[in-house]
């Protein structure tokens, strides 16, 4: 299982502004390692970074993209299922039952829901409002998400063991075609090894150990 060590700071040193500029990310490893197995286009480099102290766990995507795609009909979960977005989701265990999906626009618009094996969706689910806070910002190059949960919630949802957390980070791009339709491109840590686009199955996670 591909690993990403998250680096520990004090505590209350870090607060997110969407920009990925406060120098304490200096502090975080930067991964870099995404592929999109089920397509021939090279997706654009994104870069993810994570930080941790004893009360919330940090996470900084900065994806960098000149034509970026948001659906703005509305703020409903097919709206933003229709738009570019970092996603990241957090298991329990190998069985995926239960498992937690945050999926977050460039707004920052956020779909979060709880899910069970064979793509069984709670879209009524929300992670508690108190343990989540994302902020977000948009260049002219690139757009930047930032995400603080609370530790508290993560062990609540029994998905911090021995320091590790079992997670998929994941990127959706959409790309106008010639009948004026977007289409996704569906980017990954890790190769799921399915033959046809699927990040809800246990092989598209890899391990973040809280060092």
């Amino acid at each position: 299982m591909k690993n990403y060590n998250v680096n520990r700071i004090e505590k209350n040193i870090l607060q997110i502004n969407g920009l990925g500029d406060n120098p304490f990310w200096n502090n975080a490893e930067i991964l870099t390692d995404f592929i999109s197995p089920w397509s021939d286009l090279k997706p654009e480099k994104m870069e993810f970074r994570a930080l941790w102290d004893t009360e919330h766990l940090f996470f900084c995507y900065t994806v960098y993209d000149t034509n970026i795609h948001i659906d703005r009909q509305d703020d409903s979960v097919d709206s933003i299922g229709e738009s570019d977005r970092v996603e990241i989701f957090f298991r329990t265990d190998a069985g995926l039952n239960p498992y937690y999906c945050l999926e977050i626009d460039p707004s920052p618009r956020i779909m979060d829901f709880k899910a069970s094996p064979k793509k069984k969706f709670d879209f009524d689910w929300n992670w508690p409002n108190n343990d989540l806070i994302v902020k977000s910002t948009t260049k002219e190059d690139r757009f930047i998400v930032e995400i603080a949960i609370t530790i508290q919630s993560l062990k609540n949802f029994d998905l911090i063991k021995d320091n590790s957390i079992e997670a998929g980070i994941y990127r959706a791009k959409y790309t106008k075609q010639e009948n004026n339709l977007f289409e996704p491109t569906w980017i990954s840590w890790v190769n799921p090894n399915t033959e046809t686009p699927n990040f809800h199955v246990p092989d598209s996670f890899g391990n973040l150990t809280l060092v």
